[in-house]
């Protein structure tokens, strides 16, 4: 059965150490996470944006490597956590991906995984 990454962006928050608000939002998930527990494949939430590390190399394989505290890019919705996802097809996915907590206030982008070859 094919596979799919559902890719939650959402406000930048830590979810490390949630609030009342976020806590009521994980519960949520939680009750997310069985309702789709037949389909859900893995998964992790992410910290924030603010402990990432870009890396770029310079000039291809094998130049500079340049590092650079924070995200790719500065946006609104960022990036805080995916699904992975094993449905019958994109149509069961995205209905799935519907469900996600992140979806009602924020965005989930689905894509198909391609198997290993």
């Amino acid at each position: 059965m094919p596979q799919y990454v559902a890719f939650i962006y959402s406000a930048d928050v830590d979810w490390s150490q949630p609030d009342e608000g976020q806590q009521a939002m994980m519960a949520e998930y939680g009750a997310f996470g069985e309702a789709a527990a037949a389909v859900i494949r893995g998964g992790a939430v992410l910290y924030p944006t603010a402990t990432a590390t870009t890396v770029r190399v310079s000039g291809g394989k094998g130049g500079d490597v340049l590092t650079t505290d924070g995200p790719y890019a500065e946006t609104k919705e960022v990036l805080t956590g995916f699904y992975i996802l094993e449905c019958a097809d994109l149509d069961e996915a995205v209905a799935t991906a519907a469900g996600i907590p992140g979806a009602w206030s924020g965005a989930v982008e689905v894509r198909p995984v391609i198997p290993r070859m």
